[in-house]
C-alpha cells in the first residue's frame, strides 16, 4: 500500500472513472444499490435500535461495494450477495475491525446530530432518531434546514475519518484506528483532488435535479418531476458510489487494469 499525493486535476479523473465504471456494468450496481437500500430498510424497522442499527454495517457494505466495482473491473460477475463480502471474505479478524468501525461510526454520526441540535434544539437530533416526519408548514418556521447544514458541515471530517478506512481495513489488514488516521491523511493530502472531484458531483446532482424539473415544468408537466427526477437522480447516486473506488485506486496507486481500458489516470 503507497499513499500517493495527487494534483487538483485528478479530482476531474475520479469524476470520470466513476461514471466510467458505472456504465460497465449499470444494471449490476443499480441491483447492488436497490438491495442495499432494501436491506437498510427492513434492518431500520427493528423496534428501539432500528435507527442506529443500519449505521453499524456501512463499512462493511462499503467494502462489499469496493468489492464490486474491483470485480467490474476485472471482467468478473457481479452478484449483489458482493455487499457483505466485507463480512464474510476476510476471516473473523478483519469482520471484528469492520464492526468495530461501525461502532465509532455510530457514534461519531451520534455527535454530528448532537451538534445539530445547537442550532434547531434537537428537532433533527428526534426525527433521525425517533422517526416522524414535518410537513412543509413546518420545516418553514423551524431551524431543521439550518440544522441540516450544519450536520453536513459537522460530517466532513467523519467521511473524511471513514473514506478509505473501510477497505484498508479488509484489504490491507489495517487496524480500525490505524485506518482512520490514514483516510484522513489521505483525504487532507489529497484535498484538492477531493474537492474538485466534491463540486462535480455536486453541480452534476444539483443539474440534474433543477434541471429536470424546470424542464418539465416548462413543458407542462411539472406533476411527473418526482417520477422523473427521482430515477435520474439514483443513477447520480450509484455513479458516485463507483467513484468512491476511483479514489481509492488514485490515492494508494492501485493500477489493475492497462490504462488504454479506464479513463486516463493523470499521472
Amino acid at each position: 500500500m503507497q499513499l500517493i499525493e495527487v494534483p487538483a486535476k485528478q479530482g476531474y479523473v475520479w469524476f470520470r472513472q466513476g461514471i466510467w465504471l458505472f456504465r460497465r456494468n449499470p444494471l449490476a450496481f443499480l441491483t447492488l444499490f436497490f438491495a442495499y437500500l432494501l436491506a437498510m430498510t427492513l434492518i431500520s424497522a427493528i423496534p428501539l435500535i432500528g435507527g442506529v442499527l443500519p449505521l453499524l454495517f456501512v463499512p462493511g457494505v462499503a467494502v462489499g461495494f469496493m468489492a464490486a466495482c474491483r470485480d467490474t473491473i476485472a471482467g468478473k460477475p457481479v452478484f449483489p450477495t458482493i455487499l457483505v463480502d466485507g463480512f464474510r471474505s476476510y476471516g473473523p479478524g478483519v469482520t471484528k475491525h469492520l464492526f468495530a468501525l461501525g461502532g465509532i461510526y455510530v457514534v461519531a454520526m451520534t455527535l454530528v446530530l448532537a451538534a445539530s441540535a445547537l442550532v434547531d434544539g434537537g428537532e433533527l437530533l428526534r426525527l433521525m432518531t425517533l422517526g416522524g416526519t414535518l410537513d412543509t408548514d413546518a420545516i418553514e418556521n423551524s431551524n431543521v434546514p439550518l440544522a441540516v447544514l450544519a450536520s453536513l458541515a459537522f460530517y466532513v471530517p467523519v467521511s473524511m475519518l471513514f473514506w478509505f478506512a473501510p477497505v484498508l481495513t479488509a484489504w490491507h489488514d489495517v487496524p480500525p484506528v490505524k485506518a482512520m488516521f490514514f483516510s484522513i491523511v489521505s483525504c487532507w493530502r489529497n484535498k484538492g483532488a477531493f474537492t474538485v472531484y466534491g463540486a462535480l458531483w455536486f453541480a452534476l446532482s444539483m443539474g440534474v435535479a433543477v434541471g429536470l424539473s424546470n424542464l418539465l415544468r416548462a413543458l407542462g408537466a411539472g406533476e411527473y418531476a418526482l417520477a422523473i427526477v427521482m430515477p435520474a437522480l439514483i443513477l447520480v447516486t450509484t455513479m458516485i458510489y463507483c467513484s468512491f473506488y476511483a479514489t481509492y485506486r488514485g490515492c494508494y496507486g492501485i493500477q489493475e487494469k492497462p490504462a488504454e481500458q479506464a479513463p486516463d489516470s493523470g499521472r
